[in-house]
This record gives C-alpha cells, sequence and structure tokens, in this order.
C-alpha cells in the first residue's frame, strides 16, 4: 500500500494539483479584494451611493446579508470568466493531436482486392 501511495505522489498530477490549489487560493483573494475594493464601489456611485456591502434584509428578526451575497456572485463571475480566457489561451497553444487514419472497411478492402486481381489480368 505504501508503494502504491509512492507512485501515486510521484505521478506528478498531484504535485500540479497542489500548485493549482495554491494558486487558485490565492488568485480568489485578489479576485476578492477588486470585487470588494473597486468594482462594488464603483457600482455604488453610479446606483447613487448605494453600498452593496451593507445590504440586508431583515425578516422576522433574522438578517439576510444580501450585499455580500451579491459580491460573491460577482465574484464568481469574474474567477469563471479569467478562468475561461485562461483555458482558451492554454488550449490555443496545444498542438491537435493527429488522429491516426481509419482502418479501410471490408468494403474497401475488398474493392482493393478486386482492383489489384483487375491489374493482374
Amino acid at each position: 500500500m505504501l508503494k502504491e501511495f509512492k507512485e501515486f505522489i510521484n505521478k506528478g498530477n498531484v504535485l500540479g494539483l497542489g500548485v493549482a490549489v495554491v494558486m487558485a487560493g490565492a488568485f480568489g483573494a485578489v479576485v476578492k479584494a477588486l470585487v470588494d475594493n473597486l468594482i462594488m464601489p464603483l457600482v455604488g456611485a453610479l446606483t447613487a451611493g448605494i453600498d452593496f456591502s451593507k445590504l440586508q434584509i431583515t425578516i422576522a428578526g433574522v438578517t439576510f446579508m444580501i450585499g455580500n451575497f451579491i459580491n460573491a456572485v460577482i465574484t464568481f463571475f469574474i474567477v469563471s470568466f479569467v478562468m475561461f480566457v485562461i483555458v482558451k489561451a492554454y488550449n490555443k497553444t496545444q498542438k491537435p493531436k493527429e488522429e491516426a487514419p481509419a482502418a479501410p472497411s471490408k468494403e474497401e478492402v475488398l474493392l482493393t482486392e478486386i482492383r489489384d486481381l483487375l491489374k493482374n489480368k
């Protein structure tokens, strides 16, 4: 079992995944700061000074922080868009895999044999 675990760790995929998780956490923090400190104040200025981070609804004594949810949704869409752009750029750098030629069908094989027989006559 230890040997299998060692092989799993040494495959490289685990290391790449670990790096991706750390980078995603750092990137998420940057995007959150962007949304909270730049985008939402701009949206607030365009909407007569509404501060979405403080937007809340109270129902039966329970407070729902709608503004925090709006900020989270905007952050999600920004991260999703940036990831889309990154994946799209990455896919453009990859060479398309050349497909192996398909094996000839039975009909093609028979036609080839018939052609070869006719040539030999």
